[in-house]
């Protein structure tokens, strides 16, 4: 990524090929994109990630809360609506499971790195468990569920940047890490189209509270998995540490501090943020075309589908050099297929625009490896948080950037701007890690 002013060489980060490698070096605040490290003795494909034990029950503990996650939404949202009538209040359900990111990303990420690791995960999904279990109560106020639907959005990220550093720990900090996190993307859409589909079905059978106490178990049950499943590991910050609100700001401080890694938060937030504006705007252009609930639930498959494909096909086919190449290139033009949508395309031709745009999310795979090489390891924690965090609100003003504008704008024409803008705000971050002369694929 670009290097400080006046400095125009790079320093890439050597790779660490053991899988138990846990203690790397600060990268220096000037150096560039690391280069690609080599694959791993024998390959390091996906069955390679799965033949590590401790990431088997990292990766069957995020499913189950997952799935948990999505299903809550579900539940909730109906149970709330059922309660009040109010389409509003039905949607807020969905909307406080983003908005509070923000909080818990910039005042709690110290806490991934303060404390250790396993026990920050077990404690995250107990808490979660324990304010979907308060859902469950006959009578609970609307204020008070959706008050209980922001708690486990504000330890989401930490749960998340937590969990993610964990993975350098068990995976070290080459092709299995980033593997490893491919893994946890492609699981999570995976139980997001699963999860929608489970919480339908539940909710013909069951009433939504049982739903909630259904998902309140899953929580348990991952935080059981990863009690029982993971080892225990000492906290990565040393012990002369302050208040948390003051750690967390400092720690956002030193990061943000860092050329290289500021630009490297962007290339993870921008693309991203447009992205999702098109399938933010699916239900009003489904509506004005004249599509059915089927049409517009297959065309919400489209974007998840096309980056579980995408993804593995990059995990499988491609060796970190490859995809680092790849990943500057894909970045810029995740954003093109939503230009498509300025001849407002039927059925099929929205579909095949939707798996397009979420073909471009596999530039994450490049992006890990950078990420994790530059930032320094008693930060590692608290800048994954910090990355999720800012994902997940950038994800959710792009959505309502893209509501707000449609009231004012054709559907089909909101989703071309967001294309034009996307493709230019993508070009002027990959503008900036080529200025600072660390293009992967130069190297």
């Amino acid at each position: 990524m670009p290097t400080p002013s006046g400095s125009g060489t790079t320093d890439p980060t050597s790779p660490r090929p053991a899988a138990d490698a846990s203690r790397p070096e600060p990268a220096a605040d000037g150096a560039g994109v690391p280069a690609p490290t080599e694959p791993l003795p024998g390959g390091a494909g996906y069955l390679a990630v799965f033949a590590v034990r401790e990431f088997r029950a990292v990766f069957v503990a995020h499913v189950m809360s997952m799935l948990g996650e999505v299903v809550c939404g579900i539940a909730l949202s109906v149970l709330v609506y059922r309660t009040t009538g109010s389409p509003l209040l039905s949607a807020l359900a969905f909307a406080f499971a983003l908005l509070p990111y923000v909080v818990g990303g910039t005042l709690l990420s110290a806490v991934a790195d303060r404390y250790p690791a396993r026990r920050v995960l077990v404690v995250c999904d107990l808490a979660s468990a324990a304010c979907v279990a308060t859902m469950v109560v006959p009578g609970a106020p609307v204020w008070l569920l959706l008050a209980l639907r922001c708690v486990p959005a504000a330890i989401s990220p930490v749960f998340t940047g937590t969990r993610a550093a964990t993975l350098s720990d068990i995976l070290g900090e080459g092709d299995l890490f980033v593997l490893g996190r491919s893994v946890i993307r492609l699981s999570a859409q995976g139980a997001q189209l699963a999860g929608f589909a489970a919480g339908g079905l539940l909710l013909t059978a069951v009433s939504p509270r049982a739903v909630l106490a259904i998902t309140a178990a899953s929580f348990v049950g991952s935080a059981l998995v990863l009690r029982l499943g993971t080892r225990r590991r000492p906290a990565r910050a040393d012990g002369r540490r302050g208040a948390l609100l003051g750690d967390s700001l400092r720690g956002m401080r030193q990061l943000f501090a860092v050329p290289r890694i500021r630009v490297l938060f962007l290339l993870s937030w921008v693309p991203p943020t447009f992205v999702v504006m098109s399938e933010a705007l699916l239900t009003p252009y489904s509506d004005r075309l004249g599509f059915d609930s089927t049409g517009l639930g297959l065309l919400m498959c489209g974007m998840p589908v096309g980056a579980i494909v995408s993804e593995t096909l990059a995990g499988t086919l491609l060796g970190p050099a490859g995809r680092a190449r790849l990943t500057l290139v894909v970045a810029v033009v995740c954003a093109l297929p939503s230009l498509g949508y300025v001849f407002e395309p039927s059925f099929g031709w929205a579909l095949a625009l939707q798996v397009a745009t979420g073909f471009g999310m596999s530039y994450g795979l490049g992006l890990d490896q950078w990420f994790v090489a530059a930032v320094p390891e008693e930060l590692r924690g608290r800048a994954l948080t910090v990355m999720a965090a800012g994902l997940m609100t950038a994800q959710g003003l792009g959505m309502a950037v893209a509501g707000a504008a449609a009231e004012l704008a054709p559907v089909h024409l909101v989703v071309t701007g967001a294309g034009v803008c996307g493709t230019v705000g993508s070009l002027l971050v990959v503008a900036r890690v080529r200025r600072g002369g660390a293009d992967p694929s130069e190297t």
